[in-house]
């Protein structure tokens, strides 16, 4: 355990993944920045706050306290584009998501920098995926990952038009069994739109992870922030949210009671 990330332990085979909520950004990596960039747009906002409810199913918690923009925990450090022929951003971004850059000019990081980030950042939250995991696959037999994520449902970028409301991914049937998905699909998560393995099929911690094979069942959700905030203005809206979690509920008790049929 160290500050770049929070544990909170469950006594269920479940975890929660989390990797873009965190929003601090160092003082030596924000002097490089731009002011825009350090007010860290991009952020998965409130996801901690929707899955307020999973401690008191049990459930385990990982989630970083630094941005997506100092590096990027759902990318691989080999620097593989995960969706080729789709705009994606890097391991450390350069840009956001509006294209905008995220250094002054000539401050981007090097090699050395990129690399001690991985050291300081990216490795100690990936040892501990991997620990607990690990640990939970000992003591439970079967175990699920959920790797929550959320966006704005308009981002040209990435995709054209509004996103679907729930955007689930399997890595296109690979990081989860074909049960699970089964189960998921049979939600009734009306009225909110949903698709699985649609333009978000997942990122390096879904497909790293999933390994239905050995009983570990990676599944990532990309939540619309349109279905809990006003996006404007990047403010939570309890009503909108209040509503949505009750989906949120049904589709993690769903993993629950997956994780513990045996």
């Amino acid at each position: 355990m160290n500050n770049s990330y929070d544990l909170i332990t469950g006594n269920i085979g479940v975890l929660i993944s989390m990797p873009h909520n965190g929003q601090l950004i160092p003082d030596d990596i924000a002097c490089a920045m731009t002011a825009t960039a350090n007010q860290v747009p991009d952020t998965d906002w409130f996801i901690d706050k929707l899955y307020d409810f999973a401690q008191d199913l049990g459930i385990s918690i990982i989630k970083p306290n630094y941005s997506r923009y100092v590096i990027d925990l759902n990318r691989n450090i080999d620097g593989i584009n995960l969706y080729p022929g789709a705009n994606s951003t890097e391991l450390c971004p350069m840009t956001a998501f509006n294209l905008s850059p995220l250094y002054l000019a000539g401050k981007e990081p090097n090699q050395a920098e990129i690399q001690r980030r991985i050291t300081h950042y990216w490795q100690p939250y990936h040892q501990a995926l991997t620990n607990t995991l690990t640990n939970m696959k000992t003591q439970y037999g079967k175990v699920v990952l959920l790797d929550a994520h959320s966006i704005l449902s308009h981002v040209p970028r990435f995709f054209t038009g509004q996103l679907p409301d729930f955007n689930f991914g399997s890595a296109d049937g690979q990081s989860c069994s074909a049960e699970l998905i089964e189960h998921i699909a049979k939600l009734d998560l009306a009225p909110y739109s949903s698709v699985i393995n649609g333009r978000f099929k997942g990122g390096y911690i879904t497909r790293c992870y999933g390994n239905p094979a050995e009983n570990i069942h990676a599944i990532q959700l990309e939540l619309s922030q349109r279905t809990y905030m006003n996006e404007a203005s990047a403010q939570y809206n309890e009503k909108k949210a209040a509503k949505v979690k009750e989906k949120l509920q049904l589709f993690v008790q769903c993993l629950a009671d997956f994780a513990q049929d045996k």
